[in-house]
């Protein structure tokens, strides 16, 4: 294991590293004014929401490596503290980054990137017409973090209203990944997208009291087949399966089968036995892996 020190290495160098390391990060395409009207749309990946009550979103313009420079949206929401955040989806990514260059101050990156301003309810900023969500904001507070080249500025935003394009949302109401395909940043050059199958859900553990990994017998806990992502899902369960449940299953004929095959050799039984709930435990069906894992050789 490598250890790196900030002090060690030039600030450049920190932020590639940070940047690869703390991804994929959310997209804030965020529009602002200046106080004579001037538009300016630029897109933030150090974002992230940070209370629902009252609703928080916070990005933070840091000041530029090169020369200690700030940006323009900072320079915006200082004199007008008003924002309008947008997600960014696959379709508009493209014109995400085309935004991002650094024009000269008055510049509108919505002609630019050729995207369509359309006026805000609440807010003086104008939103971005072709983006699936977008969050009109106050800006309570503009917090600096550094006053050297990549210091960044929390520019703390709260939600005052929030445009849902309505083709995102599933028969319940509720956001569906796929159809948002919300486009994530990574180091360098590098993006990700909520999509296809990048897309996997896991159970949240508030919802049970699992038994956790600790209470998982130890031959199992121990396995070399098995990784820490399946001893998380194994644990999970509330309760294992009962001895009547187990009977039932180990008459199964491929079960039988793998114990007639190992009857005379215990290890490889096991590693069978753990192969094959790893295969069904990936799958999705925890309760069966767990059937299968209990299952006893004699």
């Amino acid at each position: 294991m490598k250890t790196i020190y900030p002090k060690d290495l030039t600030v450049p160098e920190f932020q590639t590293f940070l940047q690869g390391s703390i991804a994929p990060r959310p997209i804030a395409f965020v529009s602002t004014v200046d106080a004579e009207g001037n538009v300016n749309l630029s897109p933030f990946s150090f974002f992230n929401m940070f209370s629902t009550n009252p609703p928080i979103l916070i990005f933070s313009p840091s000041r530029r490596v090169r020369d200690n420079t700030t940006k323009h949206t900072l320079e915006n929401v200082k004199e007008v503290p008003e924002v309008v955040i947008h997600v960014v989806h696959y379709g508009l990514v493209e014109q995400m980054s085309l935004a991002s260059t650094e024009y000269p101050k008055g510049v509108n990156e919505f002609k630019k990137a050729g995207l369509t301003a359309v006026a805000s309810e609440l807010v003086k900023p104008p939103r971005v017409k072709e983006a699936k969500i977008a969050f009109e904001c106050k800006v309570n507070e503009v917090k600096p973090l550094g006053e050297q080249g990549g210091g960044g500025n929390l520019v703390i935003c709260e939600v005052l209203a929030a445009h849902v394009d309505e083709e995102i949302l599933d028969s319940d109401g509720v956001i569906g990944p796929s159809k948002l395909d919300l486009v994530a940043r990574l180091g360098g050059n590098w993006y990700s997208r909520s999509h296809g199958e990048s897309l996997f859900e896991i159970p949240k553990p508030l919802r049970t009291m699992g038994i956790g990994v600790d209470e998982i017998p130890a031959e199992i806990r121990n396995s070399p087949v098995l990784t820490g992502n399946n001893l998380g899902r194994l644990g999970n369960v509330e309760v294992l399966p009962t001895d009547e449940e187990l009977e039932a299953y180990g008459k199964s004929s491929l079960i039988e089968e793998m114990r007639v095959r190992f009857r005379n050799d215990p290890d490889s039984w096991i590693d069978h036995l753990h192969r094959y709930a790893k295969e069904i435990l990936e799958g999705g069906d925890v309760e069966t892996a767990w059937k299968i894992l209990l299952q006893k050789l004699n």
